[in-house]
């Protein structure tokens, strides 16, 4: 049985892979959590997954594995900075903590799910540039806050046999 360390990392590079496939790259950049964010207004609503979307089916699992990627985006931007797991936890894949540089503390898949039960209030990419802004070495992309008007929530098509 594999541990959380080695899940994360396998689980941060699955999401890597889907993302692509949906013609979304992501490369750890700072940057890349916009992407986040777009995806999960994309396929979330009124704190949900949408039926029929990316998220409906596996949820837990994408949820962690998307968790994965951010905290593994905020190591790779923050020298010196690592994972904290606990592989006795029955809740451990909800409590993977990163554990920043300067000792800052941030748990991204608990993050993750406020972002999907809120919105774009507690969005990923704002969350991850403040954790890192003083560290990472990018700026700020004000793209963030157009995300609300470009990309509406998907609508789940009726299947043809119903009237």
């Amino acid at each position: 049985m594999a541990t959380l360390l080695e899940d994360i990392k396998k689980q941060s590079d699955w999401t890597v892979k889907a993302f692509k496939s949906d013609g979304i790259e992501l490369d750890y950049s700072m940057g890349s959590l916009i992407e986040i964010d777009r995806f999960l207004q994309k396929y979330t609503k009124d704190g949900q997954p949408i039926k029929g979307g990316r998220l409906a089916k596996g949820y837990g699992g994408k949820i962690f594995s998307i968790g994965s990627y951010i905290g593994e985006t905020l190591i790779k931007n923050v020298p010196d900075s690592k994972w904290i797991t606990d592989d006795d936890t029955p809740e451990g894949e909800i409590s993977i903590e990163v554990n920043l540089a300067d000792g800052t503390r941030c748990w991204p898949v608990m993050r993750l799910m406020k972002r999907i039960k809120n919105g774009l209030e507690d969005g990923i990419y704002p969350y991850g540039v403040s954790l890192t802004n003083i560290k990472a070495d990018e700026k700020y992309d004000g793209a963030f806050w157009r995300i609300e008007k470009e990309i509406q929530p998907i609508e789940p098509k009726k299947p043809w046999w119903k009237f």
